[in-house]
């Protein structure tokens, strides 16, 4: 049984074949499955439990570039029960002062926190380092109750630059940030879901159905009014409430605005 707020998990409706820009063939560390609202995407290098490396990245912004063309709403997961083990360690020690300047994590999950549609990362296993900062820059973030979340990065002579420095603040507040940034706490997925890092338990074969139920809730809004709301939420504190204010007047002005409330008041009527 899912813990926390979301709604029970519903059957997933039928995949749409995939379209042209997300072929398959095209990835070697993503699975991709494409619907008509929205894409799944799983993080899939099972023999390093997901870690995530150049190509991945590069894949990732692939996708980005797709879903900033044509928006839709994105799933997150990772395969085998696990959803990133971290930053390619291989990879991640042999890189430079200009690899840390090129911000080459952080401009990727900057990019997936910005895109128009709203992201979920649906968490299994291990969430650590890079993995971690990748569900941080989500929207939202459910899990199961295997889920272990946090940035080890000190341990190993670094720091958690790609996002969690300034995000994990935000999220959970400073003292339980300090505790998983400084001091290496790993929070389990009763931890997380207590400081709201995560907003649902779901058992592991219930997970993804629980992704696309929450997908399913935000695809029965207005997408404009979605997109625009996402926009506005995250503008810096000095834009408001006047970027407010010019937001509702492009929507005063749209027809799903009209349309949506006259229906409001024919049902009113009945």
């Amino acid at each position: 049984m899912a813990a926390g707020t979301e709604d029970s998990p519903t059957a997933p409706a039928a995949p749409a074949p995939a379209s042209a820009a997300f072929d398959g063939g095209a990835f070697q560390t993503l699975l991709v499955e494409e619907r008509p609202d929205r894409v799944h995407v799983q993080l899939n290098r099972p023999g390093v439990r997901n870690a995530i490396d150049q190509t991945m990245i590069d894949e990732l912004h692939a996708v980005c570039a797709v879903l900033e063309a044509d928006p839709k709403t994105l799933i997150l997961s990772g395969a085998n029960g696990v959803f990133a083990s971290g930053a390619d360690i291989a990879q991640l020690r042999e890189r430079r002062r200009d690899d840390a300047l090129a911000g080459i994590n952080s401009t990727l999950f900057a990019r997936i926190a910005e895109l128009p549609m709203p992201v979920i990362a649906a968490l299994d296993g291990y969430a650590l380092g890079g993995g971690a900062e990748l569900a941080y820059a989500a929207d939202f973030r459910i899990g199961t109750p295997s889920v272990k979340i946090g940035n080890p990065e000190t341990g190993l002579g670094i720091l958690a630059a790609a996002g969690a420095s300034w995000r994990l603040k935000e999220l959970v507040g400073e003292p339980v940030a300090k505790e998983i940034l400084l001091a290496g706490r790993i929070l389990t997925a009763e931890e997380a879901l207590a400081v709201h890092l995560i907003t649902s338990i779901h058992e592991p074969d219930g997970l993804i159905d629980a992704a696309n139920a929450l997908a399913d809730r935000i695809g029965k809004q207005d997408r404009l009014a979605t997109r625009i709301t996402k926009s506005v939420f995250s503008a810096p504190a000095e834009s408001h409430p006047v970027i407010d204010q010019l937001a509702q007047a492009v929507l005063f002005e749209s027809e799903a605005k009209f349309d949506r409330m006259q229906k409001f008041l024919d049902r009113k009527k009945k």
